[in-house]
């Protein structure tokens, strides 16, 4: 694959934007709307005011969380399928929004840590301390030099899978039946789409990297990126199967238990299926 060259005046030009002045704006907004999300959750949910403290600071995390998945995921998604440049060429191909959406999910990740710390006690986890960290280092490289923005937008279609992990977690908190038919068909797509954006993709990814190793534009990468874009993916996606594998066994418990609960019904009823 021919690297398309990239005038140095345009791969500055995205400096602003990535700035720490607006990573720390992007960060204060997101802080700002946690405080604003119980104002919104309580409008919408009003099962949200019984809640004890600890389930309303994660109910409010998970709503920015879910938002923050929504705008970078269909984001990532439109630049996946549309973005000339980055389908041209996803190692150096330039493209502002493509930018713009690693920096939001930058400004998120770092909001998100520093709630993770300020409340360890409630919602403290060391495998999302680990995620954020990585992938902030891996974005780091991505507005620091506009390398590998396309790839970068790519591994944001995870986000995808967000809003049904967390919706689950709402009905929890609620206190939904665990067989209603809006927690069973919850499950079902957080299962598919957590499958499809975060582990079937896992092939064709790495399957692209040994493709484009060695030439060109891989080597004008430089070892710390080339070493780094491998070492993040890596680590991430070792957390995504390891999630994967605990979402399916709770799919496939849920499953069994309702066609056990369909059985003894049907006994009841004098008649087996």
């Amino acid at each position: 694959m021919r690297a398309i060259p990239v005038p140095v005046e345009e791969r500055s030009e995205f400096k602003t934007t990535g700035s720490p002045e607006t990573q720390i704006r992007r960060v204060g907004v997101l802080i700002i709307f946690h405080i604003v999300s119980y104002w919104f959750s309580a409008k919408i949910s009003p099962g949200f005011n019984n809640l004890n403290f600890k389930k309303k600071i994660e109910w409010n995390s998970r709503v920015v969380s879910t938002c923050h998945s929504l705008v970078v995921g269909v984001v990532g998604l439109y630049i996946f399928l549309f973005d000339e440049a980055g389908i041209a060429d996803p190692l150096w191909g330039d493209t502002s929004l493509g930018k713009v959406n690693i920096a939001i999910a930058s400004g998120y990740l770092i909001s998100d840590l520093l709630i993770l710390i300020w409340y360890w006690k409630v919602i403290g986890d060391k495998y999302f301390v680990m995620h954020h960290c990585t992938a902030l280092y891996a974005y780091h490289f991505v507005l620091k030099d506009g390398v590998l923005v396309y790839i970068g937008n790519f591994r944001l279609l995870a986000e995808l899978s967000s809003p049904f992990v967390n919706q689950r977690w709402f009905f929890e908190a609620l206190k939904y039946p665990k067989f209603s038919k809006a927690n069973v068909i919850n499950g079902i797509l957080m299962t598919a789409v957590f499958f499809i954006v975060r582990i079937a993709s896992i092939p064709p990814f790495y399957s692209y990297m040994y493709s484009v190793f060695g030439t060109e534009a891989y080597v004008r990468l430089g070892f710390l990126i080339q070493f780094s874009w491998t070492a993040t993916c890596v680590v991430l996606d070792v957390m995504n199967v390891m999630w994967m594998i605990k979402i399916s066994k709770g799919c496939i418990k849920i499953i069994s238990l309702l066609r056990q609960e369909k059985a003894r019904k049907s006994l009841q009823n004098g008649k087996l299926d």
